[in-house]
């Protein structure tokens, strides 16, 4: 063990020279870890038998049936033994006070041509499930931008795309979970099954209900390219106008929509929107590969758009799918300043992007409470409708751009249909069952900390949550939260939850969702003590 004073010096070091650490640490172990992580796979798969997915969650039962014969006394909840840093979530969940159980699942499983599905482990990756679809001449419906982010990650939490607009929010998506519930029971929930109740409790349930042990995701046909127009946007009323039209916020026509839309925000009064359609190869039109290393990053590419004017262009699908993870949408750059120089790009773009996994190894406790006070990491859906309230409030509060749009559709299941509230009478697409809603993606330094201004994280992120409350959106729940639990019961719907908490026996065997979503740290205490006063 090293001396105390040495370790203070040590980790004080490592928060002065953060920039040094992702560059000389962060990325070379990154990669490394990518190819060890793809030769362990590629082992795996040749030397699995047929029946080892069957074994492994029989293993699983074992386990949750071993904890259940403990004495009561010796019970601690649940949870995966996966080490918190290779989760995307920004918290540490405290892992070690819970009862750990490995989930060794890393397969896919099944492709269903006929029934047009996917069936996959939890521990499947954006990368891998994009590698083994996209030859086959499909995709996920809706596709996460980042490689690392996993499936059944994204079916307890959430994710949406650029195409939700049609498909709607990840979950939407699933077809059907198989989870060990708290008895060590296992059971196949569908929408339609006698444990429909459970299906629409699990999304965004965080792995507070079970262990999740296999999903099926529906899947759909594509093109080799996605031809994407970038509309440059001045006005603010304009581009926001633009945006709900194209996704069709106002009316029901769906087949004239796009395949996929996204807006990208520079400031309050400009914009890029990207629309995008399957497409063949076309002589005529020029193909960006733009997740080579030595490419710019994807949202530098499209800021030339405002001086450049409008331009159309191919994109390989795997490119586009995964367009944003070199540079992590736009965060790298307050990670390397120099990530996207040409110089920089050509030798070393190659190691991008450090891998979230490297980046929350090395965070101390101190760079975790710099994190909190000095950055931003929110996704929020939140009615497309009230757009430019939205970039007014988080330009007030965070002076963070660019800004993430992504339209998404929120579809109105009826009462007791899971945590996400229904979505306001006024916001349904008339002649529907759904609201267009969007993703408002905050991420980065905000512009107060860049110049030096009074900025306290708590009180910005506690009146964006107000907002949200207020207009009946939800905050994702991967980044930190500044709710208390009424309030957070206030944003969602648990009446369903509660229910099905008791029922299928995670009462006493796993933690609650806002237990397991809430900061690991006093954010209010951190918050106060370390708000920049100028």
């Amino acid at each position: 063990m090293l001396p105390k004073a040495i370790k203070s010096r040590l980790i004080k070091w490592l928060e002065d020279h953060r920039e040094l650490v992702v560059l000389l640490f962060c990325l070379p172990a990154s990669f490394i870890f990518t190819m060890l992580m793809k030769i362990r796979a590629n082992m795996g798969r040749s030397s699995r038998k047929s029946n080892s997915h069957e074994s492994a969650v029989r293993e699983i039962q074992k386990k949750v049936q071993a904890w259940n014969k403990l004495p009561t006394n010796r019970r601690r909840l649940l949870c995966t033994s996966r080490p918190n840093w290779l989760s995307l979530s920004t918290t540490f969940f405290q892992k070690h006070l819970h009862h750990q159980v490995p989930i060794p699942l890393y397969e896919i499983l099944e492709l269903n041509e006929k029934a047009m599905t996917v069936r996959v482990e939890p521990m499947v990756t954006i990368g891998d499930i994009t590698e083994y679809l996209i030859p086959r001449g499909y995709s996920l419906a809706v596709t996460i931008e980042l490689v690392d982010a996993t499936l059944g990650g994204l079916a307890f939490g959430t994710g949406m795309s650029t195409h939700s607009h049609k498909a709607g929010l990840y979950h939407e998506t699933i077809t059907s979970y198989e989870v060990v519930l708290g008895d060590g029971s296992l059971v196949t929930a569908t929408k339609d099954n006698e444990y429909a109740d459970l299906y629409k409790a699990l999304a965004w349930s965080h792995g507070s209900l079970g262990f999740l042990v296999a999903l099926t995701l529906k899947i759909v046909k594509i093109k080799p390219y996605i031809k994407i127009r970038y509309i440059p946007v001045q006005g603010q009323k304009e581009y926001c106008d633009m945006l709900r039209d194209l996704s069709g916020a106002n009316e029901k026509e769906p087949e004239e929509f796009p395949d996929y839309i996204e807006g990208t925000i520079f400031s309050k009064d400009e914009a890029v929107i990207m629309v995008g359609e399957y497409s063949d190869n076309n002589p005529y039109i020029p193909i960006n590969e733009c997740s080579k290393w030595y490419k710019p990053w994807f949202y530098k590419h499209v800021e030339t758009i405002l001086s450049e004017g409008e331009i159309t262009e191919l994109i390989p699908l795997r490119d586009y799918l995964l367009r944003h993870n070199r540079a992590i949408f736009w965060v790298v750059e307050d990670m390397l300043s120099f990530g996207n120089n040409p110089i920089f790009r050509f030798l070393f773009g190659w190691l991008l992007p450090p891998k979230p996994a490297f980046l929350k190894f090395t965070t101390t406790p101190g760079i975790r409470a710099y994190t909190f006070t000095k950055q931003v990491f929110q996704d929020i859906v939140l009615p497309i409708k009230e757009l430019e309230k939205q970039i007014e409030v988080a330009t007030e509060l965070f002076d963070k751009y660019p800004l993430l749009v992504y339209p998404c559709k929120i579809i109105d299941h009826g009462p007791m249909s899971g945590q996400l509230k229904r979505p306001d009478a006024k916001y349904l697409v008339p002649g529907t069952n759904y609201a267009m809603y969007n993703d408002l993606g905050v991420y980065g330094v905000p512009g107060k900390v860049k110049k030096n201004k009074p900025y306290n994280p708590v009180i910005a992120m506690r009146k964006m949550e107000e907002f949200t409350r207020n207009v009946g959106g939800y905050s994702f729940l991967y980044a930190d939260i500044f709710m208390t639990r009424k309030e957070f019961e206030s944003m969602f719907d648990l009446s369903l939850y509660e229910v099905v908490r008791k029922k299928y026996n995670a009462e006493g065997a796993f933690p609650h969702l806002y237990d397991k979503v809430k900061p690991e740290i006093d954010v209010f205490a951190i918050g106060e003590e370390n708000a920049i006063s100028g």
